[in-house]
Protein backbone atom coordinates (compact mmCIF):
# COMPACT_ATOMS: atom_id res chain seq x y z
CA UNK A 1 0.00 0.00 0.00
CA UNK A 2 1.45 3.37 -1.14
CA UNK A 3 -0.42 7.59 -0.17
CA UNK A 4 -2.01 8.84 -3.19
CA UNK A 5 -0.43 11.96 -4.34
CA UNK A 6 -3.68 13.84 -3.46
CA UNK A 7 -3.07 13.50 -0.24
CA UNK A 8 0.58 14.93 0.32
CA UNK A 9 -0.76 18.04 1.27
CA UNK A 10 -3.25 17.57 3.50
CA UNK A 11 -0.78 14.49 5.27
CA UNK A 12 1.75 17.28 5.90
CA UNK A 13 -0.90 20.12 7.13
CA UNK A 14 -2.34 17.84 9.70
CA UNK A 15 1.41 16.51 10.49
CA UNK A 16 2.27 20.00 11.29
CA UNK A 17 -0.88 20.95 13.18
CA UNK A 18 -1.21 17.43 15.63
CA UNK A 19 2.32 17.93 16.23
CA UNK A 20 2.42 21.66 17.20
CA UNK A 21 -0.83 20.87 19.45
CA UNK A 22 0.99 17.72 20.90
CA UNK A 23 4.21 20.24 21.86
CA UNK A 24 1.61 22.48 23.11
CA UNK A 25 -0.15 19.91 25.84
CA UNK A 26 3.17 18.61 26.50
CA UNK A 27 4.08 21.90 27.63
CA UNK A 28 1.07 22.45 29.77
CA UNK A 29 0.85 19.20 30.83
CA UNK A 30 4.04 17.79 31.15
CA UNK A 31 4.50 13.68 31.62
CA UNK A 32 2.14 11.92 32.65
CA UNK A 33 -1.13 9.73 31.54
CA UNK A 34 -3.72 12.48 30.85
CA UNK A 35 -0.66 13.41 28.58
CA UNK A 36 -0.06 9.75 26.82
CA UNK A 37 -4.29 9.59 25.95
CA UNK A 38 -4.30 12.73 24.47
CA UNK A 39 -0.87 12.02 21.75
CA UNK A 40 -2.66 8.52 21.52
CA UNK A 41 -5.75 9.90 20.35
CA UNK A 42 -3.96 12.49 17.83
CA UNK A 43 -1.76 9.63 16.68
CA UNK A 44 -4.74 8.02 15.62
CA UNK A 45 -7.12 10.68 13.72
CA UNK A 46 -3.44 11.29 12.18
CA UNK A 47 -3.41 7.10 10.77
CA UNK A 48 -7.20 7.80 9.67
CA UNK A 49 -6.25 10.96 7.89
CA UNK A 50 -3.38 9.21 6.29
CA UNK A 51 -5.47 6.21 5.49
CA UNK A 52 -8.28 8.30 3.76
CA UNK A 53 -5.45 8.49 0.80
CA UNK A 54 -4.11 5.04 0.85
CA UNK A 55 -3.36 3.16 -2.72
CA UNK A 56 -3.83 -0.39 -2.05
CA UNK A 57 -2.08 -3.01 -4.55
CA UNK A 58 -5.01 -4.44 -6.52
CA UNK A 59 -4.58 -6.53 -9.85
CA UNK A 60 -7.22 -5.31 -11.87
CA UNK A 61 -10.02 -7.43 -13.65
CA UNK A 62 -10.50 -5.96 -17.29
CA UNK A 63 -13.07 -7.32 -20.13
CA UNK A 64 -13.90 -5.79 -22.89
CA UNK A 65 -18.03 -6.66 -22.18
CA UNK A 66 -17.38 -5.87 -18.46
CA UNK A 67 -18.02 -3.07 -16.19
CA UNK A 68 -16.04 -2.49 -13.57
CA UNK A 69 -16.92 -0.99 -10.18
CA UNK A 70 -15.67 2.59 -10.29
CA UNK A 71 -15.13 2.86 -6.47
CA UNK A 72 -14.93 1.21 -3.23
CA UNK A 73 -18.49 1.22 -1.44
CA UNK A 74 -21.86 0.38 -1.16
CA UNK A 75 -24.66 -0.06 -3.79
CA UNK A 76 -27.25 2.05 -3.16
CA UNK A 77 -29.21 3.21 -6.53
CA UNK A 78 -30.10 0.30 -9.10
CA UNK A 79 -32.68 1.61 -11.29
CA UNK A 80 -34.04 3.24 -14.78
CA UNK A 81 -34.18 6.83 -14.86
CA UNK A 82 -33.70 9.54 -17.36
CA UNK A 83 -30.15 10.97 -17.45
CA UNK A 84 -31.01 15.14 -18.25
CA UNK A 85 -27.26 16.07 -18.48
CA UNK A 86 -25.74 14.71 -21.87
CA UNK A 87 -27.55 11.85 -23.17
CA UNK A 88 -30.92 12.75 -22.33
CA UNK A 89 -33.22 10.03 -22.21
CA UNK A 90 -33.68 6.92 -20.05
CA UNK A 91 -30.78 5.11 -18.78
CA UNK A 92 -29.73 2.42 -16.48
CA UNK A 93 -28.51 3.80 -13.57
CA UNK A 94 -26.01 2.20 -10.27
CA UNK A 95 -25.14 4.51 -7.99
CA UNK A 96 -22.40 3.80 -5.18
CA UNK A 97 -22.26 5.54 -2.11
CA UNK A 98 -18.39 5.51 -0.57
CA UNK A 99 -18.02 6.27 3.45
CA UNK A 100 -15.20 8.32 4.89
CA UNK A 101 -13.38 4.49 5.43
CA UNK A 102 -13.51 3.46 1.77
CA UNK A 103 -10.45 4.15 -0.51
CA UNK A 104 -11.27 7.29 -2.08
CA UNK A 105 -9.47 6.52 -5.99
CA UNK A 106 -11.90 6.38 -8.73
CA UNK A 107 -11.22 3.94 -11.86
CA UNK A 108 -13.05 4.36 -15.23
CA UNK A 109 -15.48 1.24 -15.53
CA UNK A 110 -14.79 0.70 -19.03
CA UNK A 111 -11.88 2.07 -21.71
CA UNK A 112 -12.91 4.20 -24.70
CA UNK A 113 -12.53 7.87 -25.37
CA UNK A 114 -13.81 11.06 -23.46
CA UNK A 115 -16.44 12.74 -25.28
CA UNK A 116 -17.93 15.21 -22.73
CA UNK A 117 -16.24 16.28 -19.10
CA UNK A 118 -17.88 19.06 -16.71
CA UNK A 119 -16.89 20.38 -13.55
CA UNK A 120 -20.48 21.76 -11.73
CA UNK A 121 -20.32 23.59 -8.37
CA UNK A 122 -23.35 22.98 -6.30
CA UNK A 123 -24.24 22.26 -2.91
CA UNK A 124 -23.03 19.65 -0.45
CA UNK A 125 -25.93 17.46 0.65
CA UNK A 126 -25.76 13.96 1.78
CA UNK A 127 -24.72 11.77 -0.90
CA UNK A 128 -27.56 9.47 -0.43
CA UNK A 129 -29.78 11.53 -1.16
CA UNK A 130 -31.49 11.32 -5.03
CA UNK A 131 -31.58 14.93 -5.50
CA UNK A 132 -27.37 15.05 -4.88
CA UNK A 133 -26.83 13.87 -8.23
CA UNK A 134 -28.07 16.79 -9.90
CA UNK A 135 -27.91 19.35 -6.97
CA UNK A 136 -24.25 18.62 -5.52
CA UNK A 137 -20.93 19.79 -6.78
CA UNK A 138 -20.03 16.98 -9.36
CA UNK A 139 -18.43 16.15 -12.62
CA UNK A 140 -19.77 14.35 -15.55
CA UNK A 141 -17.22 11.84 -17.75
CA UNK A 142 -18.61 10.28 -21.00
CA UNK A 143 -16.62 7.67 -22.20
CA UNK A 144 -17.38 6.22 -25.54
CA UNK A 145 -16.50 2.51 -25.61
CA UNK A 146 -17.32 1.99 -29.06
CA UNK A 147 -19.65 3.18 -31.61
CA UNK A 148 -22.43 1.95 -30.23
CA UNK A 149 -21.88 2.22 -26.37
CA UNK A 150 -21.23 4.58 -24.72
CA UNK A 151 -21.31 5.35 -20.42
CA UNK A 152 -21.50 8.44 -18.03
CA UNK A 153 -20.24 8.82 -14.68
CA UNK A 154 -20.14 11.09 -12.08
CA UNK A 155 -18.91 11.98 -9.10
CA UNK A 156 -20.74 13.55 -6.86
CA UNK A 157 -19.28 15.98 -3.45
CA UNK A 158 -21.05 14.68 -0.23
CA UNK A 159 -21.73 16.45 3.02
CA UNK A 160 -18.24 15.73 3.92
CA UNK A 161 -16.34 15.30 1.01
CA UNK A 162 -15.59 18.83 -0.42
CA UNK A 163 -13.22 18.49 -3.04
CA UNK A 164 -13.79 16.24 -6.08
CA UNK A 165 -10.56 15.96 -8.52
CA UNK A 166 -11.10 14.28 -11.98
CA UNK A 167 -8.40 13.54 -14.77
CA UNK A 168 -10.32 13.22 -17.49
CA UNK A 169 -9.71 15.97 -20.96
CA UNK A 170 -11.76 15.73 -23.74
CA UNK A 171 -10.63 13.73 -26.46
CA UNK A 172 -8.36 11.30 -24.24
CA UNK A 173 -8.23 7.76 -24.60
CA UNK A 174 -8.29 6.15 -21.37
CA UNK A 175 -8.09 2.71 -20.38
CA UNK A 176 -10.66 0.15 -18.02
CA UNK A 177 -9.26 0.80 -14.73
CA UNK A 178 -7.34 3.38 -15.45
CA UNK A 179 -7.14 6.07 -12.27
CA UNK A 180 -9.79 8.72 -13.31
CA UNK A 181 -9.68 10.62 -10.05
CA UNK A 182 -10.11 11.18 -6.30
CA UNK A 183 -12.78 12.09 -3.97
CA UNK A 184 -11.55 13.50 -0.98
CA UNK A 185 -13.07 12.01 2.40
CA UNK A 186 -15.60 9.78 0.60
CA UNK A 187 -18.96 10.67 -1.55
CA UNK A 188 -20.50 8.59 -4.16
CA UNK A 189 -20.52 7.54 -8.19
CA UNK A 190 -23.37 7.13 -10.62
CA UNK A 191 -23.25 5.32 -13.62
CA UNK A 192 -25.88 6.01 -16.59
CA UNK A 193 -25.76 2.80 -18.26
CA UNK A 194 -27.60 2.02 -21.46
CA UNK A 195 -30.69 0.53 -20.90
CA UNK A 196 -30.68 -4.07 -21.14
CA UNK A 197 -27.04 -3.94 -19.44
CA UNK A 198 -27.13 -6.99 -17.44
CA UNK A 199 -26.55 -5.91 -13.65
CA UNK A 200 -24.78 -8.06 -11.53
CA UNK A 201 -24.50 -6.56 -8.60
CA UNK A 202 -27.49 -6.24 -5.85
CA UNK A 203 -28.64 -3.33 -3.76
CA UNK A 204 -26.76 -2.81 -0.71
CA UNK A 205 -23.96 -4.84 -1.34
CA UNK A 206 -19.90 -3.67 -0.92
CA UNK A 207 -17.95 -2.92 -3.92
CA UNK A 208 -14.53 -2.97 -4.79
CA UNK A 209 -12.95 -0.58 -7.12
CA UNK A 210 -11.11 -1.99 -10.06
CA UNK A 211 -12.40 -5.62 -8.53
CA UNK A 212 -15.86 -5.84 -8.76
CA UNK A 213 -17.73 -6.48 -12.15
CA UNK A 214 -20.93 -4.61 -11.70
CA UNK A 215 -22.02 -5.69 -14.95
CA UNK A 216 -22.24 -6.93 -18.45
CA UNK A 217 -22.75 -5.21 -21.80
CA UNK A 218 -24.57 -6.44 -24.50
Amino acid sequence: MTIHKEGYGIIAVFFIILGALDALLYFILGPGTILNILLFVTLAFFGLVVSFFRVPKRIPVTGDDLIIAPADGKVVVIEETEELEYFKDKRLQVSIFMSPLNVHINWYPVQGLIKYFRHHSGLFLKAWLPKSSTENERTTVVIEKDENTTILMRQIAGAVARRIVAYAKEGEKVNQCQQEGFIKFGSRIDLYLPLGTQIDVDLNQKVTGSQTIIGRLK
